[in-house]
């Protein structure tokens, strides 16, 4: 499989970065371009440099113009800019993909490195398809109780997208590297029938001996930090390009925040950090899980010492924390 490409929504957020850079370094403010360029509203500015529309190459190029940037400044973000509309393109490289998916998927792609924790739920990259559809089919109902006409997508399809996005994300040729804290409530009984929740845990056994990823258990009764209590899920994406900004997404049950504000990021870091080193280290973890399977304890050191994925395991023996000088 080959690499996968940064989403354009990364693409957009890294242009507006640098059109903003670009503009301080001129020494104008956004009313001062706003009037130069003859646009009709600042908030067409505001929103390029935010990363929150689709840029025209055309009003780009005006820009940078203005800001008398190098050719070799225009011919990066000129391309930049010409990959940040290209949402049809960069969507061929999923056989099926739905809007609720679509953001997650772009933060995705590209990146080097996802740091995650769910406070109840079993990560969605990380889903079977049968835990995925008892939880989509679920918040659908929610959604069509309280009258929502946009409840969501049919719930096969919102699988199957969740699907290709771990194809996608564990599989690929540069992979990132994937670590994430589960909660053992999230492997409780209320998560799904005994089949399903079975099946789960196989499945995460599977993944936790990828070389790529790393799991983490938190105990249900093991305090974190100073008896601090995470309030939501979230997700810290970290890219190859150090000029991509590091990106946040908080995870509100029916309302998603994404961020790249410094000051914030470095909180969930800090969350992240306690989390990890309340929770099992990566080896432990994996013995919970077989042994949650119903596997003796010795199919771990069996499969660590014989089996194909040696040495992811001992890589977790060795080396299996996440820090936050990352």
């Amino acid at each position: 499989m080959p690499p996968a490409a940064p989403g354009p929504i990364l693409r957009r957020r890294r242009l507006g970065t640098e059109l903003r850079k670009l503009r301080e370094q001129a020494g104008l403010t956004g009313d001062q371009v706003i009037e130069r360029i003859g646009w009709a509203s600042a908030s067409k500015l505001s929103r390029l440099e935010n990363g929150r529309s689709r840029p025209d190459p055309d009003d780009v190029a005006v820009l940078l113009a203005l800001y008398q940037a190098t050719e070799e400044q225009c011919a990066e973000l000129l391309a930049i800019t010409n990959e940040a509309g290209d949402m049809r393109g960069w969507l061929r490289n999923f056989p099926v993909m739905t809007e609720q998916q679509r953001g997650f998927a772009e933060l995705e792609a590209g990146c080097s490195e996802i740091s995650e924790y769910n406070p109840v739920l079993v990560p969605g990259v990380l889903q079977t398809a049968g835990y995925a559809r008892h939880r989509i089919i679920s918040a659908a109902r929610v959604a069509e109780q309280a009258g929502d006409p946009e409840g969501g997508e049919d719930p096969e399809t919102e699988v199957r997208a969740r699907q290709a996005r771990q194809q996608q994300l564990l599989t690929r040729q540069d992979a990132p590297r994937y670590t994430a804290v589960l909660e053992e409530a999230a492997l409780g009984r209320r998560a799904g029938p005994p089949d399903v929740l079975h099946a789960q845990l196989v499945h995460l056994c599977e993944l936790a001996m990828l070389p790529n990823v790393t799991l983490h258990l938190l105990l249900r009764d093991t305090p974190v930090g100073d008896w601090y209590l995470p309030p939501t899920a979230f997700s810290v994406y970290r890219f190859a390009d150090p000029l991509d900004p590091e990106t946040l997404a908080i995870e509100g049950g029916f309302t998603d925040v994404m961020s790249t504000e410094v000051n914030t990021l470095n909180r969930y870091k800090v969350v992240f950090e306690w989390l990890r080193s309340a929770a099992l280290s990566a080896e432990d973890t994996l013995s919970w899980l077989f042994q949650a399977t119903g596997r003796p304890d010795t199919a771990v050191e069996s499969t660590v010492a014989f089996g194909p994925a040696a040495a992811p395991a001992q890589r977790r023996r060795d080396s299996g924390r996440l820090t936050t000088d990352r």
